[in-house]
């Protein structure tokens, strides 16, 4: 069995086995066992007690971070030439259609989030099978196929995600930069949390929030009581 890092060592020192902490007292913690170099990812899971195959049992929805992700999000803006301007001002890193549907025909796809509008769906709804598995085709729930491209823009660039749950019950996110504040991190999970709360399905029995998990890249996750949420 290999031996500890001093640096291991001194975190698993600051976690209390079996202990949920406090989304606060979490929020605290997660940099203080954080020991990268980088600036790492904050991320954050929730198992939920529902039956994802059930479509009545689905939970998906968008949430605007108060603090943002942190991250420098690429936009696409595929719209027609009336609001292309306004895209561009509103800060889409690229914006037109048909040459764009053609790149992506021929496999680019460096982007992080696509926006488009409804009458544009038509050109965009083939390339399914290529945006698709890379989480990047429009979707009206999430707010990426819409009338008002330019405030779709500005939305995911001040921090709107979207998120569903996995196939396991739990909805994985990432929630901010290690770099956050404590103050910032809390604020950003909790708002994250509360957005889950209120997407409660009807027909979801039983505990709804069975747990939730702190940690930032290559940390040890931070249990949290649900209680501490709500």
């Amino acid at each position: 069995m290999s031996k500890l890092t001093k640096n291991q060592k001194a975190v698993a020192d600051k976690i209390e086995v079996g202990k949920a902490y406090t989304l606060k007292e979490a929020s605290e913690l997660v940099k203080e066992i954080t020991t990268t170099k980088f600036d790492a990812s904050l991320d954050i899971d929730v198992r939920l007690g529902v039956d994802p195959r059930k479509a009545n049992q689905m939970v998906r929805g968008v949430v605007t971070l108060p603090n943002g992700t942190g991250k420098t999000v690429r936009v696409l803006a595929l719209c027609t030439p009336d609001q292309e301007s306004a895209a561009k001002e509103a800060g889409a890193d690229y914006v037109g259609l048909d040459e764009y549907v053609e790149k992506i025909k021929g496999g680019w796809t460096d982007v992080d989030v696509i926006i488009t509008m409804p009458s544009c769906m038509g050109k965009i709804g083939p390339l399914g099978r290529i945006l698709g598995p890379r989480g990047l085709m429009p979707n009206p729930k999430s707010g990426t196929v819409t009338m008002d491209v330019a405030k779709a823009v500005k939305d995911v660039k001040a921090g709107k995600i979207d998120f569903k749950v996995d196939k396991t019950g739990i909805v994985h996110a990432s929630i901010g930069k290690i770099s956050f504040s404590s103050e910032k991190i809390f604020e950003n999970a909790k708002e994250f949390i509360q957005t889950i709360i209120k997407l409660k399905p009807a027909a979801a029995k039983g505990t709804y929030i069975k747990s939730i998990f702190i940690s930032s890249t290559m940390s040890k996750g931070i249990k949290v009581d649900p209680k501490s949420v709500e």
